[in-house]
C-alpha cells in the first residue's frame, strides 16, 4: 500500500495516446495518459471504458451521437461495444481504469503497450 501521485506520474512521460500504468485495482489497471489530437474510432466489445478528465478538455465522439465535451474533474464512461473516439486540441490529462489486458484500441493488434510507472 502506498500514496501515488498523479502529477509526477504524468511528469515522467510526454508521449500522448500511452497509456501508462500506475495502480492494480481489483483485476484492473489504473493508468495515465495524455490526449492531444484525435484518437481512432473503436469499441470494446467486452467491457466499458472509463474516462476521468484531471486537466484540460476532451470531446468524446460517439457513433451517431452528438460530442460530448469533457473538463477537467469530469469522467465519462462508454458503455461496451459502443464505437467511439477520445480527442483533445489541446494537451488534456486522463486517468483511465481498464481490465488487465484489454486493449486500449479494443483490438491486440494495434494497442499501444501500457508500461508501469
Amino acid at each position: 500500500m502506498k500514496t501515488v501521485n498523479l502529477a509526477e506520474k504524468l511528469a515522467m512521460f510526454s508521449s500522448h495516446w500511452d497509456p501508462h500504468v500506475v495502480a492494480d485495482y481489483n483485476g484492473n489497471d489504473v493508468m495515465v495518459v495524455k490526449f492531444q489530437g484525435e484518437f481512432p474510432f473503436h469499441h470494446h466489445p467486452d467491457t466499458d471504458d472509463f474516462f476521468l478528465v484531471l486537466e484540460g478538455e476532451m470531446v468524446m465522439d460517439i457513433e451517431g451521437e452528438p460530442p460530448q465535451t469533457v473538463d477537467a474533474g469530469e469522467l465519462f464512461v462508454v458503455p461496451k461495444g459502443v464505437t467511439h473516439r477520445p480527442r483533445a486540441d489541446q494537451e488534456c490529462k486522463v486517468l483511465l481504469i481498464e481490465p488487465k489486458g484489454e486493449p486500449n484500441t479494443g483490438d491486440a493488434a494495434t494497442a499501444a503497450s501500457k508500461p508501469r510507472i
